[in-house]
């Protein structure tokens, strides 16, 4: 038995029913042009949030992760905007969204045990928080997939990822786009996904990298966001404003050949947010067409371009992410940008496969001069998305790492484990003693 089933187990007295897993993602290219119905190319990777889970009597959901120290407890109906902060809205808040899952047509009959009623969780991710590889959506996803099993809900892949949407911008308070979503349930191993965010029409797209000699490479530089605070906010109202005085639905709909008339009707600033917009929708096709031709060399170079957009026009990368990107171009990438919402969080580059280490001493040299924590820089695996695991599974905690540190960092959980059971035993969450701040 795995560390998550052991410490469910543990903590609940009874093995959980199922256990179900989702992977963080890298987006490769198109940023925040999710929310503004555009074009995005992300890729889930091999880090993943696991979750272990059992229906239990009444309505109250628990949960408990070895990630944080404060388990939580909230009734379905006491769920709901404005209610909950902190880590425990991301999975409370799927359940409330799944809660409200209209009930199911004809012809379209239960899965499972069929009861929206309590239910507990039991939670561990090697996503990092805050790295800007959507650790909120592997949760959200891999919450969801466990419900829509256990409450028999039969929904779609497109309804788990909207129902996991509203839980992060209505009960987290963090205004995100889709795609962290589906490229979370429907990463493929060398692959990314190509999402257009209006019609949600999806297409796998091969990147090919061993056959090319090439790794993407994660230089996470340390610097933690929250999507829920106020820049990211400002860049989506920002977007939103731009959309309406230039009169169409969404800046997916400004093309190019618009920009002059945006130049004339924006204030400046908001010109800028829009032509990044609107250029980095062309860039994502433009990644896809490089990709099916296998020209690697034109996609490091759309990369890059889409680092000097953020970084002048949409304004979201910082110090470190510019230091990231420099260093990686140094060293020989073929191309690099930071990925995620910005104001922190990681770098990738496209690099080939014996530079790789070289990268790596640059990034950790250059950050030392700049007087900088020391950045994890780290080969990333396009990966499969969310998936049902076996009770036995074998916990993957990093990736690529040799056997004795596999067995090292499985000990870490089980050590994370045996803690929150302790913590959670001694604030009486399982007495229904502390519940989650819902009103």
């Amino acid at each position: 038995m795995c560390a998550v089933t052991s410490g469910f187990a543990e903590l609940y007295d009874s093995e959980p029913h199922a256990v179900w897993s989702a992977p963080g993602r890298v987006n490769l290219i198109g940023e925040h042009t999710d929310y503004n119905a555009g074009l995005v190319l992300p890729f889930a990777i091999e880090q993943r949030t696991i979750v272990a889970a059992s229906l239990r009597d009444g309505d109250d959901i628990t949960v408990v992760s070895t990630l944080y120290a404060d388990p939580a407890r909230a009734r379905l109906t006491d769920i709901g905007p404005g209610r909950l902060s902190g880590w425990s809205a991301y999975p409370l808040g799927v359940a409330w969204a799944l809660s409200q899952f209209p009930d199911r047509p004809a012809g379209r009959p239960a899965a499972g045990p069929g009861t929206r009623g309590g239910v507990d969780l039991f939670i561990d991710s090697a996503v990092p928080a805050g790295a800007g590889l959507s650790s909120s959506a592997a949760l959200e996803i891999a919450v969801a997939c466990a419900l829509n099993e256990l409450w028999g809900l039969t929904a779609t892949g497109a309804e788990l990822a909207h129902a996991s949407q509203r839980a992060e911008n209505e009960i987290a308070g963090a205004p995100t786009g889709i795609m962290d979503q589906f490229a979370s349930l429907l990463g493929e191993a060398d692959a990314a996904v190509f999402l257009d965010c209006r019609t949600e029409d999806t297409r796998i797209v091969p990147l090919r990298l061993r056959e090319a000699g090439l790794e993407l490479v994660l230089i996470d530089t340390g610097e933690r966001h929250s999507h829920a605070a106020g820049g990211y906010a400002a860049r989506r109202a920002s977007c939103e404003r731009a959309a309406r005085e230039l009169g169409v639905p969404a800046l997916r709909d400004i093309t190019p050949a618009d920009l002059g008339r945006a130049a004339r009707v924006l204030d400046e600033e908001t010109f800028r947010r829009v032509r990044h917009v609107v250029t980095e929708n062309d860039r994502v096709e433009a990644t896809v067409r490089a990709l099916g031709t296998g020209d690697p060399v034109a996609v490091g170079r759309l990369l890059t371009a889409s680092h000097v957009s953020m970084r002048d026009d949409f304004e979201i990368s910082t110090p470190a992410l510019d230091l990231a990107v420099d260093v990686a171009l140094r060293a020989g990438a073929l191309g690099a940008r930071m990925t995620g919402g910005g104001f922190g969080g990681a770098a990738i580059a496209l690099i080939e496969r014996e530079r790789v280490a070289g990268l790596t001493e640059d990034a950790l040299d250059a950050f030392s001069r700049a007087r900088l924590p020391a950045p994890l820089v780290r080969t990333v695996t396009p990966s499969p998305g969310a998936r049902r695991e076996s009770l036995q599974i074998e916990y993957q905690v990093h990736g690529r790492l040799g056997a004795a540190d596999q067995h090292a960092a499985v000990g870490g959980v089980v050590d994370r484990v045996r803690h929150v059971v302790h913590v959670s035993r001694q604030q009486g969450c399982l007495a229904g003693v502390a519940h989650s701040g819902a009103a």
